[in-house]
Order: C-alpha cells, then structure tokens, then sequence
C-alpha cells in the first residue's frame, strides 16, 4: 500500500472491548503494521465513566470496539471530540450510525472476516446433516453393533442433496461460495434478493415454504428484526420432511424455541443450534435433554486463533485512514 512519509503523525487508539479478546486480536505482524500508523493506548474501556477512560477518549482519534465492551452510545462519543473512526470486530453496540456520520466519524468493521468461520461452520454442519451423520452416531451409540448403514439409512449423502438457506447475508452468500465444489442443488429464501441475483450465485430463489417442503437441510442466515422474530415457529417447523436437519448460526430469536422443542419431541427432526433463545439456555430447559438436538455455545463466530483474521481486517483500515484513502469497508 502506498504510504505518505513516516515523519506523519501516528494515530492515537484506544481498544473498548474484552481484555482476553484484545490480547488475541493482533498476531505480531499485525502489531507491527499498526505500531507504524498508530499509538495504542495502554488503558482498555471497561467502564466509560472512569476518570481514565474519560482522559483515553479526549485524545482519541481511533476507537477500536469488540466483544465484551461498553455500549458506544451518543454520550460517549461527545468525550471523543478528536475522533476520526470507530472500528468495529462486528458491530459496535450502541453507535448511532447518523450521528457519528454527521460528525465525520469514519465507521468500519470486519463483519466479512467474522463471517468466515461462520459460514465455515454451517457448512460443516450441512455436510454432516447430509450424510445423516447425527441420526447415524445416535443408532451406533444405542446398538453399539454393526450397522447396516444401506438399510438404515437409504437416502443419506450429498449426491444432488437439496440444501435450503434463509437468507443471503453476508454470511448466506458465503457459505453459497464454499458450497460450490460439492453436488447439492441450493434454494434461497430472502425477499431482497432478486432473480437476476439468484442466477449469478447459482442458486433457486424460493419462498419459505417451498424451501423447508422442499429441502433435507435448512440452514438459517437472517439477521434478526421485528420481521424475522419467531419467523420459524410451530407451522413452519411441520412443513419440514421427516428427517431433516434445522441449523441455526444465526440468531437464537429467529425461532420459537418452544415449537421447537415440541417438534424435537416427536423425533421426526434434528437440530444444530449454535444459537438459542435465551442465550444461554436456563439448567432445567428442556433442550438440554433432546438428543435429536446439537448445542452449541456459539461458538461459530471467530475464536481462538481466528480472532487475529479480525485484527488483520482491522489493521487494514487503520492504515488506510492513516494514509488518507477510502475506507474498504464503511459500514457498521
């Protein structure tokens, strides 16, 4: 990347986020590229009205936020009257998109790079339930004697397999990408995606109800608003085939957790819910005890090593505010 010269003033940054997560967020080549376009601060927000906080946001002009941080509301951002950007691991909780626009807050985040490991999980999840792996482990696990795996299990695999997603977000178009190199026939469920898109990606655009008639697996990519709240509840769960797989990496609130249950009950469905409504599911909730149902503590979001991919996305944009070049992804 084109640089001005070195002499140019560094950055002045301050991290509001988990502890645990920031010291995972930059590799050492990371660090490196960041110490030559910006000045860390030592202090990370925890709590926005300490006195230390307050002095770390009068000079701040790049205010990194993550998991596990404060909310960034309009209050917060008045102490921050040099601030140039807001970088986001996601989404920052609690920005006011408007008014960090009006005062010229650059804003940008790394949502892509987190949704990798995403993606990378449900298809993970769709291969497996393809191959009928979830019923499978629980037959061998009760006979614990050889499985006649043609009789058992006629229709597995993932030769012309129809898998089914709700929603082509980010993460949605993603895991239509990885899903490319195997043999499966994709339908799309999302009012906002057009025809004309649907060809370009490969896939059928269908609606709801002829994706969950019509799919062995249906993966779950819509964010959560007041129209997709409960958007798969009792009637919808009935229309799924005998045998179908349910996966969520979305968000826990896209479905009545109540029907759900229920419908597990019968046996005739499986789930994988990296995600539940409430997060995390109550000791005694009856969840727990389906063994048709794979939980997860949402763990399908960037962990571990993953985490320093954000940092790398991060510094990118660091360094082309620094350089003063457009931002590559301005949205949060």
């Amino acid at each position: 990347m084109p640089r001005s010269s070195n002499s140019k003033a560094r950055l002045s940054m301050v991290l509001a986020m988990s502890p645990a997560i920031a010291e995972r967020l930059f590799d050492e080549e990371s660090s490196r590229r960041l110490a030559a376009v910006a000045d860390l601060d030592a202090e990370i927000i925890g709590d926005v009205d300490s006195e230390r906080a307050r002095r770390s946001l009068s000079t701040a002009e790049v205010l990194l936020t993550g998991w596990g941080g404060p909310p960034i509301t309009e209050g917060v951002l008045r102490r921050a009257p040099h601030l140039r950007a807001i970088a986001s691991m996601g989404g920052a909780t609690g920005v006011d998109p408007t008014y960090a626009r009006e005062r010229g807050i650059r804003l940008v985040n790394a949502r892509r790079a987190n949704s990798i490991p995403v993606a990378e999980f449900a298809v993970a999840a769709i291969l497996w339930a393809g191959k009928e792996t979830f019923r499978s482990s629980r037959l061998y696990r009760e006979r614990r004697s050889f499985i006649d795996r043609e009789g058992a299990f006629p229709d597995a695999g993932n030769n012309g397999r129809r898998i089914g997603l709700v929603g082509a977000s980010t993460v949605g178009r993603l895991v239509i990408e990885m899903l490319r190199p195997f043999d499966l026939l994709v339908d799309v469920c999302d009012p906002y995606l057009s025809p004309e898109e649907a060809h370009a990606l490969g896939v059928r655009k269908v609606d709801l109800e002829a994706l969950l008639t019509g799919c062995a697996v249906v993966s779950l990519h819509a964010p959560e608003v007041p129209q997709t709240r409960g958007m798969i509840g009792e009637r919808e769960l009935r229309m799924l085939a005998d045998g179908a797989v349910l996966i969520n990496t979305a968000r826990g609130a896209l479905v009545d957790t109540d029907a759900l249950v229920a419908e597990l009950r019968t046996g005739r469905i499986d789930a994988v819910l990296d995600v539940t409504e409430p997060e995390p599911l109550p000791p005694d909730h009856p969840l727990w005890a389906q063994p048709n149902a794979v939980l997860t503590p949402h763990i399908a979001g960037s962990m571990g090593n993953e985490i320093a991919r954000l940092g790398e996305r991060i510094v990118e944009e660091i360094e082309l505010l620094w350089a003063g070049e457009p931002a590559r992804e301005s949205e949060i």
